[in-house]
């Protein structure tokens, strides 16, 4: 069975005109999983028993004449940090290798309602932390598109496994574009929702006022029914709101009220005249990437889509702002991982004669180096006579970053940027260069501190695998709660793009 065009959608309509069943499909997914993983290390557990047993029950539902929900069946991958009742839970660290989830995320409440089967959990940069997928205690997983590059991170697993047929669709989870930098380096899509309309409970917290959960998909009506089924407020946690009713399907004469802004400082000149670029605000931007963003913005033209400069003045104090709000929120969500809860390090023996001893062994043997670094460093700037010159500062500044989307979104509806500098990298070409790797996300952290929601979507369609071609996204961000206006321009961009 070919799974590289098999869609949400798509599997919906072959499961009712049973071409198939779930049960038979979804241990066609197992055998593929077993052949092509072992080259892309994208699965750090497989569930495979539990998933077979979720599918049987859709197929006994459909023999019963059950009505079933376009997720019912759907075989999806889970990013391991968001918890799956009696699964492990690893979050790629060492400290939690031993951890089984004791409840469901909300998000994987709301999917077993939905029927859909989880196939397993992928890998990640340890506790999210990291652009590439290098950071994870247990493998390095690989770009399908190329095996000697990184597919992005953190949510690299995750996007590995919808790019490389893997999964039909799978949720990551975005702290400063962990699931838009990935998506965008292996030519899939991946939706960072508004901060609180998606819950957060179960979700290992990195930092706490940055993380969203969202799905990574193959097409944008794919990230559209997932988003849907995982939307809304939860009462165990408070940050999550109630976000209404479904997400309406767009028709072109809506898409065409719409404006797009092109920010200055990312764009010099914009991309409004016909001669293409030379030189761009935010410095590093690949001139393959600028070319790909030329012929996004091109194609959206066609729409007849009207587009506007705008400017996001302190785009260029974003990047310092996050490396300090997020390692001091990392700092204070780690203290939890102390070597006596959650489990403790396999085949850890030494000699305990105090409490410090647990506290010093456990967690200097469980954190990986990155997340060792972002521990000090966010104890260092929430430390007495540092937290009002660092900390204290970078809120100001996320304030007046958040002010700028705000003066922005005045004039235009969504913004269109770039979703990283540059194509997807080498497997170890940034390990030794932390601000190098940190750059990655300098056009998607913004985002973040915000709270708005925003999709990375390819360029062009990947199906074809032209050799040497790597993927290339753009990034469309929207106002709070607007995630139909992205969506909605997406839907249409792949309509005329080819997808």
């Amino acid at each position: 069975m070919d799974l590289s065009n098999l869609t949400i959608k798509k599997f919906h309509e072959g499961l009712l005109n049973k071409q198939f069943s779930a049960f038979e499909i979804t241990k066609v997914f197992f055998d593929y999983i077993k052949e092509k993983d072992s080259q892309i290390n994208a699965y750090l557990h497989l569930t495979k028993d539990s998933a077979l047993s979720q599918a049987e029950q859709v197929d006994v539902d459909l023999a019963k004449g059950k009505e079933l929900g376009i997720l019912a069946g759907a075989p999806l991958a889970i990013k391991d940090n968001i918890l799956i009742e009696g699964m492990p839970a690893t979050a790629a660290s060492k400290i939690l290798e031993n951890y089984t989830a004791s409840y469901d995320a909300t998000v994987i409440k709301k999917l077993k309602e939905a029927g859909a089967v989880f196939l397993g959990k992928t890998n990640l940069d340890e506790f999210a932390m990291g652009s590439s997928t290098e950071n994870s205690a247990f493998q390095i997983t690989r770009n399908p598109y190329d095996l000697e590059r990184v597919p992005g991170g953190s949510s690299g697993g995750s996007a590995a496994t919808v790019a490389s047929d893997m999964c039909v669709a799978a949720l990551g989870s975005d702290t400063g574009g962990s699931i838009r930098q990935p998506a965008g380096f292996c030519g899939v899509v991946g939706l960072k929702p508004t901060y609180g309309a998606v819950s957060r409970y179960g979700l290992i917290a990195m930092a706490s006022s940055l993380d969203q959960i969202g799905p990574i998909a193959k097409t944008v009506e794919d990230a559209a029914i997932l988003f849907n089924a995982i939307k809304g407020k939860y009462p165990l946690d408070a940050t999550s709101v109630n976000y209404g009713s479904g997400i309406r399907n767009y028709g072109l004469e809506d898409i065409r009220k719409l404006k797009i802004g092109l920010p200055k400082e990312y764009f010099a000149p914009t991309f409004q005249s016909e001669p293409r670029p030379e030189g761009v605000g935010v410095e590093g931007l690949d001139k393959n990437i600028a070319s790909a963003i030329e012929e996004a913005i091109k194609n959206l033209k066609s729409l007849k889509i009207e587009f506007k400069e705008i400017s996001l003045p302190h785009t260029k104090y974003a990047l310092s702002c996050y490396y300090i709000i997020m390692p001091a929120e990392v700092s204070a969500n780690l203290a939890r991982f102390d070597g006596i809860r959650y489990a403790r390090i396999s085949n850890f023996q030494f000699p305990i004669s105090n409490l410090r001893d647990i506290y010093f062994k456990q967690r200097g043997n469980g954190f990986g180096e990155e997340a060792k670094r972002r521990i000090i460093l966010g104890t260092f700037v929430l430390s007495a006579g540092y937290y009002d010159a660092y900390y204290a500062n970078a809120q100001k500044v996320r304030r007046l970053v958040k002010e700028d989307f705000d003066k922005a979104f005045n004039e235009v509806d969504v913004i269109l940027t770039p979703v990283s500098p540059t194509p997807a990298f080498k497997i170890g070409e940034k390990t030794d260069d932390p601000l190098s790797m940190y750059l990655s996300d300098i056009f998607t952290i913004p985002v973040n501190l915000a709270g708005l929601p925003a999709i990375s979507i390819p360029v062009k369609s990947q199906k074809s695998k032209v050799n040497g071609q790597l993927p290339v996204g753009f990034q469309l961000i929207g106002k709070p709660f607007h995630e139909a206006d992205i969506l909605g321009i997406g839907q249409y961009y792949e309509k005329i793009s080819n997808f």
